[in-house]
């Protein structure tokens, strides 16, 4: 019980990120499984067989909220599923210590860019009128995939930040286009995982259900945040959060000194905090910008014109 409890809530807090952001689920989860010493490619499998419930929660919740671009979703899904299969079976055939090494570092530059995307660099422009092709999508859920698969997490980060740079698409609806594909993408990486691993990889699916339960209690909650709460804040927290874990698991397989390893991890620090810093004056000075343009919520009475 203490188990799923514990996990549970790993799961409700990695899905209020994800489901805000699009992105970090399986960074989050991931990074707290490698943590306590699950083997990479059972931590991968667990948090991809758990996205299948929360996945598919998380895209309910999105569509309604009106947050989907189902064209966008057709397109990314198929490629992403193949990507994902190939993933899964590229971090089954790594040793253990290989993937290990493999996992934490592409969870590390994940986080890294979760961190810089949302607390130093424009989130992107609306471009109503240019809406992302097959040619766009296709290589994208296909990177995006094998990346999600093989470093346990990754199809937000890739997916996500790669749409909202491009502004072909209204940034709520990358968002739930993202998670809703996502379904597609876990279950295939699922079933990836279920034929790839040996025998001598068990499952905890106590872990799976605290995960799975948690990130669907957090769903909804998302969905209406994604509308309400600065993404910029939520992801330079998560990013930093990530990026100090892995660094410091990276730091202690690779067997480097204590000096070392507490200079890193200050910097790293000292990176987060300003990272934060900005994230918050980039939402203080946005909301001055939209209230100058008038994009406050609040509009004015029209004036009334006198009458004789």
């Amino acid at each position: 019980m203490q188990t799923l409890l514990l996990f549970g809530l790993a799961g409700f807090l990695a899905q209020l990120v994800d489901g805000s952001l699009g992105m970090a689920f399986g960074v989050t989860a991931t990074t707290t499984l490698v943590t306590v010493g699950t083997a990479p490619a059972v931590a991968s499998a667990a948090v991809h067989l758990a996205e299948v419930g929360t996945s598919l929660a998380s895209g309910v919740s999105h569509w309604r909220f009106r947050n989907i671009d189902w064209r966008t979703v057709g397109i990314l899904a198929l490629p992403g599923a193949i990507g994902a299969v190939l993933g899964a079976y590229v971090l089954t055939s790594l040793s253990t210590e290989s993937a290990s090494v493999w996992i934490t570092t592409i969870l590390l530059v994940l986080g890294l860019y979760v961190l810089i995307r949302f607390a130093f660099l424009k989130l992107g422009k609306l471009i109503t009128n240019k809406r992302p092709g097959a040619k766009f999508l296709g290589p994208l859920g296909l990177v995006a995939g094998f990346v999600d698969a093989s470093g346990g997490g990754g199809w937000g980060p890739v997916a996500t930040t790669t749409l909202l740079s491009s502004g072909r698409l209204e940034p709520r609806k990358v968002v739930g286009s993202v998670d809703t594909s996502e379904f597609i993408v876990a279950l295939a990486a699922s079933v990836g995982f279920f034929f790839s691993l040996s025998s001598e990889h068990d499952l905890n699916y106590t872990v799976v259900a605290g995960l799975m339960i948690g990130g669907v209690l957090a769903a909804p909650v998302a969905a209406w945040l994604v509308r309400r709460m600065p993404p910029r804040i939520l992801g330079a927290a998560a990013g930093g959060l990530i990026v100090f874990t892995n660094a410091r698991t990276l730091l202690t397989t690779s067997g480097a000194g204590t000096t070392l390893t507490i200079s890193v991890l200050v910097a790293i620090v000292a990176l987060w905090a300003a990272g934060l810093t900005a994230a918050v004056r980039s939402v203080r000075a946005e909301k001055r910008l939209n209230a100058l343009v008038g994009e406050d919520g609040q509009t004015e009475e029209p004036a009334k014109l006198p009458t004789s």
